[in-house]
């Protein structure tokens, strides 16, 4: 039996664990919930989003570079934007990013000989 994915708290519903399929699923509801839904943007204006917080997140590694008091939590906050607008990306495309993702994976781990693969 699986265990249950979801566990209401305080009238919110939290994710007990995460994987592509279950981001893209909450990811595609809160977008349309709070911002707009993922068609009304097209794959150009994702990318700039995406490409936007990979910048904010190199500012800061480099701002820590030079000594500046960055916290890596700030960095991972700017991580976890590209995550989610890179999922919003690949549904603009109709991607499956869990499958494109380990299929990459694994093309790279057969053509560097590692003995490291995802499960297909």
């Amino acid at each position: 039996m699986t265990p249950p994915i979801w566990t209401v708290y305080n009238r919110k519903y939290i994710m007990q664990s995460l994987t592509f399929r279950a981001l893209r699923d909450v990811n595609l509801k809160r977008s349309k919930e709070i911002f707009l839904t993922c068609a009304e943007w097209n794959p150009r204006d994702w990318a700039c989003s995406v490409a936007g917080e990979v910048g904010e997140a190199c500012n800061l590694i480099q701002k820590r570079h030079r000594g500046d008091d960055i916290q890596i939590k700030d960095i991972g906050k700017y991580m976890a934007d590209i995550v989610t607008f890179v999922d919003l990306l690949a549904a603009s495309l109709n991607i499956d990013l869990e499958q494109a993702v380990i299929k990459k994976f694994n093309e790279v781990s057969k053509r560097r000989n590692s003995i490291i693969f995802l499960p297909e």
